[in-house]
């Protein structure tokens, strides 16, 4: 593959003064759907060279150079420096070497100038002195999809490698202060550290790859290094002093490198979770208010899906769904009896394909929400559901507007009374909370998490 050619005038890509992209930067859904789907199940390279999947090492993505996987920068400075091509905020690419995976094989298909904006340097000079940079950024409609696809993508794979973790009853491990071996559910050991020692990483529902975790702070304690200052110190006993006396039996907070074992940081890409509550905590001091003697609670609305009609109650706004859009949400809960989570993910998915404005019955795309809706009704689509597997999904979990008070009025009280009268109504019988250690063990609760994990 050549790379790209860096003299001469601007082609059709290139940037104005005001930054504005020219040229045929623009995907249609179609084809931008099936672009981002082939490198997430089938990754693929150009010239039959080895798969990537597995690989400790990334191509190019103009040349046959390789660089470790942990090299990630040095390919990046590569690119510039030999083909001149800029890829914007690489940081928020969640699977670098997908991301690599699928330009390369683009770019032997369409001209780089398709999909990079060129950026002219030294303008003003003589016309041989001048230069083209490419940028590759997700103002291209197919590298922000391809982005938020791999997101998904690695979201779902987290969760998953969570709730596998969360299910295990064969964990093995030690006590990293005292040498104690446990045997079962990785919580048993978290659990001792931060009760017995007072050493506190999370809960352990919060932690994901939890063995690599420990073995990373293994490693530290080894090799003499406190975890919370980060010091080396001459021995053991000397460490062990050092952290009890100056309470550092904690890790380090500004410490990046654990931040891949906390579920929270796969959420947003870009931030950690310092980042995010600090943002909350900001915004809750700019709305805060010395006098609160003229407060007036005003009462929640709900928003219909279709429309921007609001309604106080769940009941008006079904009411108002199915009068004017034919689409009886109690009716869909009672007939596919779906629970509070399985409700909450259905109009996640409602609210997203209305918001991008395409049909979820035939996936057809239109250019305004009311041409959606003149569409969807008179095609009789807003009842046409897609299969279960395409909206009941880890990502819907998460509310496609953050003020959402239709998914704050969701109950799961019918599908309650149904289960108990298929159960022949069987009695509820409040525990003995005074033995609390023999609760745990015996709670349905753990039978009833490991069948759902099952049927997943």
């Amino acid at each position: 593959m050549a790379a790209p050619k860096t003299q001469g005038a601007a082609t059709q890509g290139e940037e104005d003064g005001d930054g504005n992209r020219g040229g045929t930067g623009g995907v249609s859904y179609e084809d931008s759907k099936d672009c981002i789907l082939e490198p997430l199940s089938l990754p693929e390279n150009p010239g039959g060279t080895t798969s990537l999947e597995g690989s400790p090492s990334v191509p190019c993505i103009f040349c046959e150079e390789h660089f470790l996987i942990d090299e990630q920068d040095k390919l990046l400075k590569h690119m510039i420096i030999e083909h001149k091509t800029v890829i914007a905020d690489v940081k928020l690419v969640a699977d670098f070497q997908r991301y690599i995976s699928y330009w390369r094989k683009r770019f032997t298909e369409q001209p780089i100038t398709d999909f990079c904006s060129v950026i002219r340097i030294n303008s003003t000079a003589p016309f041989e002195e001048q230069d083209n940079y490419f940028l590759l950024c997700d103002v291209l409609p197919e590298d922000r999809i391809l982005r938020e696809e791999l997101q998904k993508q690695r979201l779902k794979e987290i969760l998953e490698q969570q709730q596998q973790e969360r299910n295990d009853n064969n964990f093995q491990g030690s006590c990293m202060f005292c040498n104690e071996e446990f045997l079962g559910n990785r919580s048993v050991l978290l659990n001792h550290m931060a009760r017995e020692h007072t050493f506190n990483i999370g809960l352990p529902d919060n932690i994901v790859n939890c063995n690599e975790f420990l073995c990373t702070l293994q490693k530290k304690l080894d090799n003499l290094q406190c975890l919370y200052c980060e010091k080396t110190f001459r021995d053991k006993n000397t460490l062990k002093d050092h952290m009890r006396k100056k309470q550092h039996r904690r890790i380090n907070p500004k410490n990046r490198e654990y931040d891949r074992f906390y579920v929270i940081n796969y959420l947003e890409l870009g931030k950690s979770w310092e980042e995010v509550q600090l943002e909350d905590d900001r915004e809750l001091l700019d709305h805060q208010e010395d006098d609160w003697s003229d407060w007036e609670e005003h009462p929640l609305s709900a928003v219909c899906l279709f429309c921007e009609k609001q309604a106080e109650t769940i009941e008006k706004l079904c009411v108002h769904m199915e009068d004017a859009h034919e689409f009886d949400l109690l009716k869909i809960k009672s007939e596919l009896g779906l629970n509070f989570y399985e409700q909450v993910k259905l109009v996640n998915f409602i609210r997203r394909q209305i918001h991008q404005c395409r049909c979820y019955g035939c996936h057809e795309k239109f250019k305004s929400k009311a041409d959606l809706r003149t569409h969807m009704e008179e095609a009789k689509h807003t009842s046409l559901l897609p299969e279960r597997q395409t909206w009941d999904q880890p990502q819907y979990y998460f509310p496609t507007y953050e003020n959402d008070t239709l998914l704050c009025t969701l109950s799961d009280s019918e599908s309650d009374l149904t289960a108990q009268e298929q159960n022949g109504n069987i009695a509820i019988i409040s525990e003995d909370t005074s033995k609390l250690h023999a609760l745990k063990q015996s709670s349905i609760l753990n039978q009833l998490l490991l069948h759902e994990s099952l049927k997943n």
